[in-house]
């Protein structure tokens, strides 16, 4: 194995708690009556993408001007909530510090925002230095986000590699999708949020992975 791709945000960081508080305070201050409870939450996040969600759940009841302006403030606020910084996921920290010592590299394979990843890159600073990644992708490398399998097709491009030479890791069946799609052996190593069913490829933790690279 040559190259470990870590999927989503969601993999390094637990943070779906601050995303739907974020979300509600968005919608309070442009005068919705939208709540999301963890239930709510927790269905809303099985189809991927901030502004995809805001416009399914609209319902094609908000214009796309507002739909960007209520996701635009919910990133702000959230990022008021990292301030403080947070913790890495269970093993995190450890499996980059293992990739690195065998020269297994490294990628971060997003489709969230440039914006959502300096924001974790911050947060993070004191436990993860986002500079061992290889390659980061963001929205702006695909024509479609996840679940479509085109950022991991753009990221075998981008390390010159074959399937199976690498690994991916996924925090929702959904990501974990996409990854598959392109012949990827991929993980799931489940947010708190999602919602999956019995997955012979989750782990609890990624010292599992790490044991297997």
């Amino acid at each position: 194995m040559k190259v470990l791709l870590i999927g989503s945000i969601g993999v390094i960081a637990e943070t779906s708690e601050l995303q739907r508080k974020a979300y509600n305070q968005s919608f309070s201050e442009h005068k919705l009556d939208w709540y999301w409870n963890v239930a709510n939450y927790c269905e809303l996040l099985k189809n991927p993408g901030g502004i995809s969600r805001l416009t399914n759940y609209s319902n094609g009841g908000l214009s796309s001007e507002l739909i960007q302006s209520i996701h635009a403030k919910k990133e702000a606020i959230f990022s008021d909530y990292l301030q403080n910084g947070i913790p890495p996921r269970d093993g995190v920290a450890e499996c980059l510090d293992i990739c690195r010592a065998k020269g297994i590299r490294l990628g971060f394979i997003t489709t969230t925002t440039d914006r959502n990843i300096d924001i974790l890159s911050r947060a993070l600073k004191d436990s993860i230095d986002f500079s061992q990644f290889e390659l980061i992708t963001t929205k702006r490398n695909v024509r479609k986000e996840k679940p479509s399998s085109e950022v991991y097709k753009y990221a075998l491009t981008q390390f010159g590699v074959q399937p199976e030479d690498a690994i991916a890791v996924e925090d929702t069946e959904a990501n974990q999708e996409a990854a598959l799609k392109e012949q990827i052996l991929c993980y799931l190593y489940a947010g708190e949020y999602a919602v999956t069913h019995h997955n012979l490829n989750a782990v609890k933790s990624l010292k599992a992975i790490s044991n297997r690279l």
